[in-house]
């Protein structure tokens, strides 16, 4: 009976892994089945984010569907801006690690959009391509 006790905890420690695993499994088809209808999209466990043209939707991954979405056009976006850790970092030479990072959109009425990331190098690789997406909207 003793030993029976001390694997306990280790089976109530499984349970746990694949209750999360089959949570996070629900949250990454559901984004697969959201991301299908725009040209470029990403996934991460802060945010969903995709491209449709000049409009990026952007919202929170859960099991059912992304909630909280919103939509803005890069015609309304006056600058982009990658925050790490609350610092204004170059898009080409962004720092190898960061705790907090966002994806920051200054919209011409002065309002501003944070989409936040996991990882630095993946929002450097989106504020450039959106940049670039920018200034040929521009021309």
């Amino acid at each position: 009976m003793e030993r029976g006790l001390l694997w306990l905890p280790l089976l109530a420690l499984f349970i746990g892994l694949a209750w999360a695993g089959r949570n996070e499994y629900q949250k990454v088809e559901a984004y697969r089945l959201w991301a299908e209808k725009f040209q470029r999209a990403k996934y991460d466990l802060y945010a969903v984010l995709g491209q449709d043209g000049s409009n990026l939707t952007w919202g929170k991954p859960t099991r059912k569907a992304p909630v909280d979405l919103k939509t803005f056009s890069l015609t309304q976006v006056q600058e982009i801006f990658l925050r790490v850790d609350g610092q204004t970092v170059n898009l080409e030479a962004p720092p190898s690690k960061g705790r907090a990072i966002v994806l920051e959109f200054v919209l011409i009425q002065g309002e501003v959009v944070q989409v936040p990331f996991t990882q630095v190098s993946l929002a450097a690789k989106w504020g450039q391509v959106l940049t670039q997406d920018l200034q040929a909207l521009r021309f």
